[in-house]
C-alpha cells in the first residue's frame, strides 16, 4: 500500500511537471481525472487574475519610462501563458485540498445546517463561495485560511514551486528583454529635427529588480488563488453531499 501511494504521488508530480515546464496540456486533463474532480468541472473556473495584477505592478515599476506601455505589453505577451499555467495548476491543487478536507467540510456543513434546510441545500448551486456576510461563516473561512498559512509556513510548498517555476521559465525571458523590445524612432523637434530612439535599454540591475518584482507578485497572487480555490472546493463538497 505504501509503495502504491508513493508511485501515485510520483505520477502526480510528473504530470504537474510536464504541464508546468513542458506545456503538456494532456497532463492537466489526466490530473483532473486522477483528482476525481471531473464531476465538478463546471464549478472549476479559475479567473486568471495573476497576469492582470502582474501587469499593474510592471506598469508602476516602469512609470518613468516613455515606453512603459510598449514594454509592459511585451512582457505580458512573453509570460502570459506561463503565468496562466501556474495559476491553473495551483487552482486545481487548492480546489482538491478543500474538496477532500473532511475535517473542514464537516465544520462548514454543521454551520450550513444552521441556516438552510436539507431541501434548500439540495437546490443550491453555490453555498458560501462568494458570500461571507454571515459572521460565523467568515470565521470558518478565516480559520481555514489560517491553517493553510500554517502549513505553507511549515513546508513552503507553494513558495518553493512558484519561485522554481519563475527561475526556470520566466527569468530568461525577462533577462533577455532588451532583445525582444522593438525600438521606436521618434522625431525630436527640439534638437534640429533629429531622429532619436525612444526608450532605453535595461541595465542588468533593472532587469534583476523587474524579475524580482514579477516573482514576488506571482507568489503573492498564487497563494491567494490557492486559498480561494480551497474554499470553493470545500463549499462544493458540502453541496455534493446533498445532491
Amino acid at each position: 500500500m505504501a509503495t502504491s501511494t508513493v508511485n501515485l504521488w510520483k505520477m502526480y508530480e510528473g504530470l504537474k511537471y510536464n504541464f508546468l515546464f513542458n506545456n503538456d496540456i494532456n497532463s492537466i486533463h489526466i490530473l483532473l481525472n486522477l483528482y476525481d474532480l471531473e464531476e465538478n468541472i463546471n464549478n472549476i473556473c479559475p479567473k486568471y487574475t495573476c497576469i492582470k495584477n502582474i501587469k499593474r505592478g510592471i506598469r508602476y515599476f516602469l512609470r518613468y519610462r516613455e515606453d512603459k506601455d510598449l514594454v509592459t505589453n511585451k512582457i505580458i505577451y512573453l509570460i502570459h501563458e506561463d503565468v496562466d499555467r501556474l495559476e491553473l495548476c495551483f487552482y486545481l491543487e487548492g480546489y482538491k485540498y478543500g474538496y477532500y478536507n473532511n475535517k473542514w467540510v464537516n465544520i462548514l456543513e454543521e454551520k450550513t445546517l444552521n441556516y438552510y434546510t436539507v431541501e434548500e441545500i439540495y437546490d443550491k448551486k453555490y453555498l458560501f463561495q462568494y458570500n461571507l456576510s454571515l459572521d460565523d461563516i467568515k470565521i470558518v473561512r478565516d480559520e481555514f485560511e489560517s491553517e493553510i498559512n500554517l502549513l505553507e509556513d511549515k513546508d513552503k510548498y507553494i513558495e518553493r514551486l512558484t519561485y522554481y517555476f519563475s527561475d526556470e521559465i520566466i527569468k530568461s525571458k525577462i533577462y533577455e528583454l532588451n532583445n525582444y523590445i522593438d525600438r521606436q524612432l521618434k522625431m525630436d523637434f527640439n534638437s534640429n529635427s533629429s531622429i532619436k530612439e525612444e526608450g532605453s535599454r535595461f541595465s542588468q540591475d533593472e532587469l534583476n529588480k523587474l524579475y524580482d518584482l514579477i516573482a514576488k507578485c506571482l507568489y503573492k497572487n498564487i497563494i491567494q488563488i490557492y486559498k480561494n480555490a480551497s474554499w470553493y472546493g470545500l463549499n462544493d463538497k458540502v453541496l455534493n453531499r446533498y445532491s
